[in-house]
């Protein structure tokens, strides 16, 4: 059973909520938590591999930009099946790749911002009043549906 799904909007719970589920699936996945946001909400790095070529993902650096995390979070989910599997993924050997690379993960840089797009974020809250105030100053910039605050 899938544990990353793809058909909702994520949102930073449901991001700590596929980590915890992951770690308990794949006891090798290595998370790190390598800051905070504005809101104290923790900012998550997901290693998979030992090998000596890095590579670097992030997702959500902007608000709208939401989907990249679930696409980052179901290859993880997915990598961590092929590794556990010693099967393929995309046409290559994840145990070779685990091997030959390290891949970090960034998931969401930005969960204030994603949580405030999809309407987990508190309406009352001194987060989304200055949202509000910000995007007041900002009229002539066409945010898009739900990051449009207007009084």
């Amino acid at each position: 059973m899938s544990i990353v799904s793809t058909n909702i909007n994520y949102t930073y719970s449901i991001l700590r909520s596929n980590l915890v589920s992951l770690i308990r699936k794949f006891p090798f996945l290595n998370v790190q938590v390598v800051g905070n946001s504005v809101l104290g909400k923790d900012i998550f790095v997901i290693k998979l591999g030992k090998g000596s070529n890095n590579v670097f993902y992030s997702a959500s650096i902007h608000a709208n930009e939401w989907i990249t995390s679930v696409v980052l979070m179901k290859f993880i989910e997915d990598y961590c099946e092929a590794y556990t599997n010693n099967s393929n993924l995309y046409g290559f050997s994840v145990r070779d790749l685990f091997d030959a690379a390290s891949i970090y993960i960034m998931p969401m840089i930005n969960p204030d911002g994603v949580d405030l797009v999809n309407g987990s974020l508190n309406q009352s809250s001194a987060a989304y009043l200055n949202a509000k105030i910000i995007s007041n100053n900002f009229p002539d910039i066409p945010f898009p549906y739900r990051m449009e605050i207007k009084y």
